[in-house]
């Protein structure tokens, strides 16, 4: 016969050596049928709360499983569970269970009943933690009158072990539940902030209908993508669009701005770094590369990146793979790489400063959008976009209206910050207004388009009205065109903007149409 501290120790030793419980317990088994008549082995939560015991898993001598079953008690099984509570909180609760009928005794009548196995003698040895009982180990062999009183003391010995994988077992269950739910948790959020952000592109069937097309083709592939524009264009929507329109979607979109983190600080944002690498670094962090895995990384201003870090950023293009600051270990990386823009890449190729072969993996697929200025025709869309986003933010209630001509005094602006500009413009306007006022633009400067120079400009003794300057500079320009507005060469190309929006602004000025219009 085996001696106890020898069947604690070998239990044990097989229960530890496996991190998932089911193969623990199948290892459990394989000993414990040399030594006690053993044929299953489950492994039970008590839920007192719904009057069920949930099986956590389940082991044979040939398989194993993890499970997440429910099995609840009849009538005679909730009294005979309340009967045990009762005699385990005066102190009478046996340290393992022998049930040799399993027919006379109701709660291993059910569970067997409940978890089609045929009738058998069972073992049961209550788990407890934190004074209460949250589970059970219960051992069948087919059969009745199968367990011996040696049987039991045996099984007794298993106590401490199992009470311990028990509660690991819960813990960490309930961190991959956290875990699913977090990771659920973050994919709405990311589309939360995607769509608050601005993920709507307004102008896909005008301004912006060239750059769509190009989303749209490029969207379900893996190709880098660099925009390239203004500031102030709209590179990080064009960027979301994409990440949306393709199979990534689900994934995180991370965007990273080169220009805002100091050089110093760079490789720890974009790579991580372990714990002790640097001064301050306490603890092991993971950079944005690492985040951003399965999904979608936005290098914004993609210029301001240092040469040294280009050569790190070129290792992730190559081999998908990174290394933290202060670590030796290769991650890999799952990630999608946008890039966005500013500035001339080729030319900072041509001076030094800019890596010829990290522009080459870059340029794969190049989209250029427009400034707004070269989209006009997008700016009533646009305003009317940002007043219903604005009022609801600023919790306004009612989008405000805008005064009489001020889309016409938005359309002869030059916008050079382009629609950020145009964002905060209206943003400001509906602080200031008072109550129920319409809203209007008088802070907006004249326009300044090639067309204009000195001897188009009035003189100090001319009216400084915006409405005779406008006037005066839309017939100039028309005696240029022969006062041909629509096509080619018309005043509304010279103008950059919409001819029909022309026409309604000459009526309102009492300019006068040219007859061959």
């Amino acid at each position: 016969m085996v001696d106890d501290n020898e069947f604690f120790r070998n239990v044990t030793l097989r229960l530890c050596s496996h991190l998932e419980i089911e193969e623990g317990l199948q290892a459990c088994i394989e000993y414990l049928s040399e030594h006690v008549p053993a044929d299953v082995l489950y492994l039970e939560k008590n839920e007192h709360d719904i009057g069920a015991m949930r099986i956590v898993a389940r082991a044979d001598a040939e398989t194993c499983r993890r499970m997440d079953v429910l099995v609840p008690y009849d009538e005679q099984a909730r009294m005979k569970m309340a009967d045990w509570a009762e005699e385990w909180l005066a102190g009478r609760l046996p340290e393992v269970f022998v049930i040799n009928e399993p027919d006379k005794e109701p709660v291993t009548r059910n569970l067997l009943r409940e978890l089609g196995e045929p009738s058998s003698s069972a073992m049961s040895l209550p788990l407890i933690i934190e004074g209460q009982i949250v589970g059970a180990l219960a051992l069948l062999a087919r059969g009745n009158h199968r367990f011996k009183e040696h049987h039991a003391r045996l099984y007794a010995t298993l106590k401490e072990p199992f009470v311990v994988a028990m509660s690991n077992t819960l813990k960490h269950r309930e961190v991959l539940r956290l875990q699913d739910r977090l990771a659920d948790d973050n994919r709405y959020l990311n589309r939360e902030l995607l769509r608050l952000s601005g993920d709507e592109i307004v102008g896909v069937d005008f301004g912006l209908r060239e750059v769509m097309h190009k989303v749209r083709h490029v969207a379900p592939t893996e190709s880098p993508v660099l925009l390239t524009g203004e500031t102030g264009v709209g590179k990080d929507v064009v960027a979301n669009a994409i990440h949306l329109a393709s199979p990534r979607h689900e994934g995180p979109f991370i965007p990273v701005n080169c220009g805002a983190i100091p050089g110093s600080l760079l490789d720890s944002e974009l790579f991580g770094h372990e714990r002790g690498a640097f001064t301050g670094a306490l603890a092991k962090k993971r950079g944005r590369f690492e985040r951003a895995n399965k999904g979608t990384i936005l290098l914004d201003e993609i210029g301001e990146m240092p040469l040294e870090a280009q050569v790190r950023l070129l290792r992730v293009l190559q081999h998908r793979e990174i290394e933290r600051v202060g670590g030796t270990n290769r991650i890999p990386v799952d990630i999608r790489i946008i890039a966005a823009t500013n500035k001339d890449l080729e030319a900072m190729v041509r001076a030094g400063t800019f890596r010829e072969d990290l522009w080459f993996r870059l340029n794969v697929f190049p989209i250029a959008v427009p400034p707004l200025r070269d989209r006009r025709g997008d700016i009533p869309a646009l305003v009317q976009h940002f007043l219903e986003r604005k009022a609801a933010e600023l919790k306004l209630g009612d989008t405000p209206k805008l005064a009489p001509g001020a889309i016409e005094d938005l359309l002869a602006y030059d916008w050079p910050g382009n629609v950020r500009e145009l964002e905060n413009l209206i943003e400001r306007a509906m602080i200031l207004r008072h109550r129920d006022e319409p809203l209007t633009f008088d802070g907006i400067s004249a326009p300044r388009t090639p067309l204009q120079s000195s001897n188009l400009a009035p003189s100090k003794e001319e009216p400084i009205e915006l409405d005779v300057v406008v006037a005066r500079h839309i017939r100039r320009v028309l005696s240029m065109t022969g006062g041909k507005i629509h096509g080619p060469g018309g005043a509304g190309e010279l103008l950059r903007v919409n001819p029909n929006t022309l026409r309604y602004k000459m009526k309102k000025l009492g300019i006068p149409f040219a007859k061959r219009n």
